[in-house]
């Protein structure tokens, strides 16, 4: 990024401040992602790894797409801002930045122009209220191959023998398993085998709270 980032200073917001990320994603879970529950093709999870945990999302929502979530409440600082947003642009389908009010300006100016904004503030009443400031739109720096990190060796694998490839030439390291899922899979096909196989998946750090549909027990929601 050509600006370096710098902290916008604001007087102390006091009782209206939005101090921490868990008063935010709850809010949003409640308000924003509830509906998703219901949908039979979308996954709602928290702090969702990207590119083997070089970051975490705070909410990511899989269904045509993976449309991130990223908090940054009173208490937080946007020292990595800038390493963040190179993984998320890899990464992510869609990116939307819930900010507290302090943060709003900066990120604004910042994040580029196909990243959501919307500001989490605090109601006279102590609720969350969230503004939309920008709407997400497509990411076009979306990398397949990152994408596709999504997916642990043995799903890689055998996502690759379902395209005709032969398990004897899927014994090299992960990352060439990746970079032939971007060759040989559309994007729509690489989601599809992410959100089956996180379905799938028994005993996964990322398998937070809530059931979203059936015997789910990811923590899901999704947008």
């Amino acid at each position: 990024m050509e600006k370096s980032i710098r902290t916008i200073k604001l007087s102390r917001l006091g009782s209206t401040a939005m101090h921490k990320d868990h008063h935010i994603r709850n809010a949003l879970h409640s308000k924003k992602l509830s509906h998703l529950k219901q949908c039979r093709d979308t996954l709602v999870i928290d702090e969702l790894g990207l590119s083997h945990a070089r970051s975490r999302i705070d909410i990511a929502v899989l269904n045509g797409t993976l449309h991130g979530y990223e908090i940054k409440s009173e208490a937080d600082n946007l020292d990595r801002f800038e390493l963040q947003l190179q993984t998320y642009s890899q990464a992510l389908g869609r990116l939307t930045f819930v900010c507290a009010t302090k943060h709003v300006q900066t990120v604004l100016e910042h994040a580029p122009n196909w990243c959501g904004v919307m500001e989490a503030r605090r109601g006279a009443r102590g609720a969350v209220l969230f503004s939309t400031l920008r709407r997400a739109s497509s990411n076009p720096h979306l990398d397949t191959e990152v994408l596709a990190r999504l997916l642990w060796r043995d799903e890689a694998v055998k996502l690759l023998i379902t395209k005709g490839i032969p398990a004897s030439g899927l014994r090299g390291p992960r990352r060439e398993l990746y970079t032939l899922i971007s060759d040989v899979c559309s994007k729509n096909e690489i989601l599809s085998e992410i959100k089956m196989a996180m379905r799938q998946r028994e005993n996964w750090r990322d398998r937070p709270v809530r059931l979203s549909y059936d015997d789910l027990s990811l923590h899901v929601s999704s947008a």
